[in-house]
């Protein structure tokens, strides 16, 4: 290879990553534009997934992949449920985190295994990547479908079952509606900060 022939080659990868880095960053930015807006990305996934389910109707195929699908997102809902540092692990010394179980205990906020943001994400992706299978024939193996929804529901109630007993034994409960709210009684108006 000529050197010259090298620096052309040097300055296509160069530009190439660049090109890679910006796509990456763009990404990023609107991935935080859609951060705040919960019902907006929560509606979106709703209506992307019921395009994919109207789909699924109209084509009547396509079951293994609807499977797949609803078995992924179940258990992605069921990290989400769930308590980052499980409370029914035993420590060897006795202290360890744990969920508050009494009135005067220590409040401690419920801290999921799985964020909300990255529970929708993960949730998109999935449905994204189930609507591109839908596009090829290889994956639209016959079954019989009834046995599968049959299936698929006797697995959500077993499992929804075990995590509600969870959750009643270590006393959690993993969403904020409903929980008490604290107002700050201080008066604001004469912080420090305003007089500066």
């Amino acid at each position: 290879m000529m050197p010259d022939e090298h620096l052309v080659d040097l300055t296509r990868r160069n530009i190439f990553c660049q090109a890679i880095q910006r796509i990456t960053q763009l990404y990023q930015r609107y991935l935080d534009l859609w951060t705040p807006h919960v019902i907006s990305r929560w509606t979106f996934a709703l209506l992307l997934l019921f395009v994919f389910i109207l789909r699924i109707c109209l084509t009547q195929g396509w079951y293994i992949v609807t499977y797949g699908l609803g078995i992924y997102d179940l258990n992605l809902f069921i990290a989400f449920l769930t308590p980052k540092i499980d409370p029914a692990m035993d420590f060897d010394d006795g202290e360890g985190p744990e969920l508050p179980t009494r009135s005067n205990e220590e409040f401690r906020p419920f801290i999921r295994k799985l964020p909300e943001f990255k529970f929708w994400y993960s949730v998109m992706k999935s449905i994204v990547i189930a609507m591109i299978c839908t596009m090829f024939d290889c994956f639209d193996i016959p079954v019989f479908w009834p046995i599968l929804v049959l299936y698929f529901i006797m697995l959500f109630c077993i499992t929804m079952k075990r995590q509600i007993k969870h959750m009643i034994k270590y006393r959690y409960l993993p969403f904020t509606h409903g929980k008490p709210k604290y107002q700050n009684h201080e008066d604001t108006s004469r912080s420090p900060l305003r007089e500066i």
